[in-house]
């Protein structure tokens, strides 16, 4: 397995915002993590990370325990966070290659070349962080977590705020990825999820409320992806 989570919990006071949640996901996979906002997505996300510690509960990431080994953790997890931080003044060969040397990446040249040719930045590289548009910023959040070529993807609404045409691309990019690496990503673009993943899990105030594969869960419910989307996340408490 490529990430196991077990029994993962994470409380803020008095507001639970994971609830002993479990699930797997195989190498190789691409999987669409959903729900709506507030759901408990973006914290998991930072669980598994190592960027948080859980309340209650862990895992692993390719064998390594994600609470205990956060470090080591993120040697191998490639993360692309919900609000892409990045250093507009910057020329993005220029940052790619700051975040390399912090990385301590192997061969950190040969590692923002491939990055840069992955994400499909190079009629752009030379050009300030700050003059691009949302969705080359978000190639450039995309090709930073994939400095360090890790064996794991995870991608917190790689897409949000995205024009079609930047989506489109942008979900290209990511399929492509998937052919090597395991995905998990969230988002709320279901025609997404369709596109890229084969599995779904579904989450939402902190409790999943789905785990399947696409196909068998849309004959499942006989409907479309939406439909069992707004079904699942309004009436958790009935499922």
């Amino acid at each position: 397995m490529s990430i196991e989570v077990n029994t993962l919990s994470k409380i803020y006071g008095k507001q639970v915002a994971v609830n002993n949640i479990n699930f797997q996901i195989k190498t190789g996979e691409i999987v669409g993590f959903l729900g709506p906002n507030g759901a408990g997505k973006s914290t998991t996300m930072k669980m598994i990370t190592g960027f948080i510690p859980p309340s209650s509960g862990g895992g692993t990431v390719c064998g390594l325990d994600f609470v205990e080994q956060s470090i080591e953790v993120r040697k191998i997890v490639g993360y692309l966070p919900e609000n892409n931080p990045l250093y507009p003044e910057m020329y993005i060969k220029e940052y790619l290659q700051f975040m390399a040397g912090l990385s301590q990446t192997n061969d950190s040249k040969v590692a923002v070349k491939n990055a840069i040719e992955i994400t499909r930045l190079g009629p752009e590289q030379h050009k300030k962080i700050g003059q691009l548009s949302k969705g080359y910023r978000q190639r450039v959040g995309l090709a930073q977590a994939l400095l360090h070529n890790p064996k794991v993807l995870i991608l917190d609404e790689p897409t949000s705020g995205l024009d079609p045409i930047q989506v489109a691309e942008m979900r290209n990019v990511i399929t492509d990825l998937g052919k090597e690496k395991t995905v998990m990503l969230s988002t709320h673009i279901m025609q997404e999820v369709e596109a890229m993943c084969e599995r779904v899990i579904m989450i939402n105030k902190g409790n999943i409320v789905a785990d399947d594969n696409l196909k068998e869960l849309i004959s499942k419910h006989q409907t479309s992806l939406e439909e069992i989307f707004k079904q699942l996340t309004q009436n958790v408490d009935t499922i």
